[in-house]
């Protein structure tokens, strides 16, 4: 009766019953592995037979070992508990578009502004963005800067520009001249090596000796602009 059982299961998860084994919803998955489990069968047994039949719509091994240590507990219900708090209404395809509009005018935006303009939760928002619009934040990958025979060619001409000045005035070229540059500093910046070294004797004084620290965490980016009589500004970001 058990193996009868057992063909009849697996013949409905093939489709060959219902025509298409997408047709399983959540709770009949749920069912399917509380019959092996009463079966005997172990949890990985369960989930190679769900994955053999269902392939991509198989559940997850996480979730059938988690079913499986429910019912180990006693707990034989195969329907969702009851959740508190607001019920999922704000999934419409109205609100998905929405989203998904606001996403494709700013790439960057954050999901709290978008919740915020659309007045629902964070989690709803954050389930809309990865399960039915199938996306997720990216950070970019550094390349290169290539640049192409415009861009060639403009920098050509300035310096060439440039070049004629100097030419002109040399003098006057190198009084208008004021660059900057950036520099990251640290809370804490401990002393190197070779700052660290004293004079003394081998024998009569020994070498001092010092904690080895660590860079602080904590730093800021200070831009220093500076012309021919010295530094004009220091900007810490």
């Amino acid at each position: 009766m058990c193996r009868t059982a057992s063909l009849f299961l697996l013949q409905r998860l093939k489709g060959t019953m219902s025509g298409d084994a997408r047709d399983f919803n959540n709770i009949e998955k749920r069912a399917v592995i509380k019959f092996f489990f009463l079966q005997g069968k172990v949890t990985t047994k369960t989930h190679a037979i769900l994955t053999e039949i269902l392939v991509e719509h198989a559940s997850s091994y996480s979730t059938v070992n988690n079913w499986v240590a429910q019912f180990k507990l006693g707990d034989f219900s195969t329907c969702d508990a009851p959740r508190p708090g607001r019920p999922k209404t704000v999934t419409t395809p109205e609100i998905n578009d929405k989203i998904h509009e606001l996403i494709l005018e700013d790439t960057r935006i954050s999901a709290k502004s978008i919740f915020e303009q659309l007045g629902i939760s964070r989690e709803r928002t954050g389930s809309i963005i990865h399960e039915y619009l199938d996306m997720q934040k990216l950070s970019a990958k550094w390349v290169p800067k290539c640049r192409n025979a415009n861009h060639k060619r403009q920098r050509c001409q300035s310096s060439e520009q440039h070049l004629e000045l100097f030419r002109r005035d040399p003098y006057d070229f190198l009084l208008q001249l004021l660059t900057m540059d950036e520099t990251w500093l640290y809370h804490y910046d401990p002393e190197t090596k070779r700052q660290s070294m004293e004079c003394g004797g081998i024998a009569a004084h020994p070498a001092p000796k010092k904690v080895r620290v660590q860079k602080s965490a904590g730093k800021f980016l200070a831009s220093i602009f500076w012309d021919k009589d010295g530094i004009l500004l220091i900007d810490y970001f």
